[in-house]
């Protein structure tokens, strides 16, 4: 079975015409989310539906905007580095990759009440956050022994069937990917205190996609004649699109150290445009199309290529919603534990216009599933240090998964207090998972299997007025 580089690339599978994503694969991708936000919310694991008062459980329950007790501002940069370890027929690649950027901005604005309708205080907030991060590669190198490319009838002029050619031994193949771009998200939110009992929240969010993928398969072929074939095929795809959703939530105190949380955050729907056109790689300068093939054999001096052609088709996204239930106790003011469960249906993702996805729709339909995933973090405070660690684990969402395709990993933070208004965190994460990416198009070939590591750090930095 193909699967999707899911999670944050961590990408796709069941490839279609080649080696770029097709629709129900980017349809899973832009349904994933690479769990960035400020340092204090990473190095819990992002454990915070209950607790609220950080920019980033806003994302998660937007009734913790009113657990701020006055106004702050708070931004975040942060550092990833990502391995890949690919194994195909026995042999393997390593690689790595480093990005820098920002991850999260985002401020809160308290109001206080005194009247006597029991509302206590009303909060509002804007928060920029990174959503997903696509920058990734991997490379791919072995034998099969199963041929993509075998004949040469494309090179012989004459009708003569009895003297083609067939490569059909394979001496190797290679396969580079190469993905960049992000998913970036806008959000607006409400929420206000009933006396010292209930939060409730709601927020509008924005999302801006761009996602560009260049793939490169070689193969080397022979007769057994020693005629030799070398083909080469690059594939390029750009995605870009912007959608929307809304969430709500609530956090109960039904005990003074005890905090409930529940949220609910809709479905995105996305509008996405997919452009198949001659670009040049800002980065390394070539010229990339929607596909180009290259075909030179040994034994004739014509060379076969072919071009992609120019390409617009614009189509939209339905994702999965996300419910969380959150639990966490509070140690006065010395710590806290907390624990976050978020149930999703990836078999509500979903293709339109309907009628032009029927296959997709089918396959996310049938091949994907229901996932419940959790975070558990906790928070130990020393005078004007805080400790903080977390594990997180997000299940995978297709039907035939193992467990080694989940998603698990730990982190661990420190928070340092300089005074009643500033506050720096720091944090590191990291989470591993397996999948497996196709890169021929004959089925008969395995897919290599691949190993994904990430590993962050990040900085907050807040300031309160």
């Amino acid at each position: 079975m193909k699967k999707i580089l899911l999670f944050t690339l961590f990408l796709s599978p069941f490839l279609m015409n080649s080696q770029t994503l097709g629709y129900g694969d980017l349809a899973i991708l832009f349904s994933t989310e690479g769990n960035y936000g400020t340092a204090r919310y990473m190095g819990m694991s992002g454990a915070f539906g209950a607790l609220g008062a950080d920019m980033s459980a806003v994302e998660v329950n937007p009734a913790g905007l009113a657990v701020y007790n006055k106004t702050e501002f708070t931004t975040t940069f942060g550092y990833r580095n990502m391995e890949s370890n690919s194994s195909f027929y026995g042999s393997g690649i390593n690689n790595s990759d480093d990005t820098f950027n920002f991850t999260q901005v985002g401020m809160a604005s308290i109001v206080k009440s005194y009247n006597s309708s029991g509302f206590t205080k009303f909060a509002f907030g804007i928060n920029y956050t990174l959503v997903n991060d696509f920058d990734n590669s991997f490379f791919v190198e072995g034998n099969s022994g199963v041929p993509d490319f075998v004949d040469d009838p494309w090179l012989n002029t004459d009708e003569d069937l009895d003297n083609n050619v067939y490569y059909d031994y394979v001496d190797g193949q290679y396969f580079s990917n190469r993905t960049w771009g992000s998913n970036d998200k806008l959000s607006f939110s409400f929420a206000t205190q009933y006396q010292d009992l209930l939060y409730l929240g709601f927020s509008i969010g924005t999302y801006y996609l761009k996602f560009d993928q260049n793939t490169v398969y070689e193969e080397y072929n022979n007769d057994g004649n020693g005629n030799l074939l070398d083909a080469y095929n690059s594939q390029y795809l750009n995605v870009s699109g912007a959608g929307v959703n809304f969430g709500f939530g609530a956090i109960i105190k039904p005990m003074q150290n005890v905090r409930i949380g529940l949220s609910y955050q809709s479905p995105v729907w996305y509008d996405v445009t997919e452009i198949a056109i001659l670009v040049t790689d800002e980065e390394t300068g070539e010229v990339l199309s929607a596909g180009d093939t290259e075909i030179i054999v040994s034994n004739s001096p014509d060379i076969w290529y072919t071009e992609g052609n120019p390409n617009y088709y614009d189509y939209k996204i339905t994702t999965p919603g996300k419910f969380t239930g959150s639990l966490a106790y509070v140690f006065g003011n010395n710590g806290l534990i907390s624990f976050d469960y978020i149930y999703r249906d990836y078999t509500d993702t979903e293709l339109k216009p309907t009628g032009g996805f029927i296959s997709d729709n089918q396959y996310l339909n049938s091949e994907l599933k229901s996932t419940s995933s959790y975070n558990i973090g906790t928070e130990w405070k020393m005078k004007n240090f805080s400790l903080r660690g977390g594990y997180h684990f997000e299940a995978s969402p297709y039907n035939n998964s193992t467990s080694s395709d989940d998603i698990t990993g730990y982190s661990l933070g420190l928070g340092i207090k300089f005074s009643r208004n500033v506050k720096l965190d720091f944090a590191y994460d990291n989470s591993e998972f397996n999948y497996q990416y196709s890169i021929q198009e004959n089925l008969d070939a395995l897919p290599a299997d691949i190993n994904k590591k990430d590993y962050r750090i990040t900085s907050s930095l807040t300031i309160g007025f």
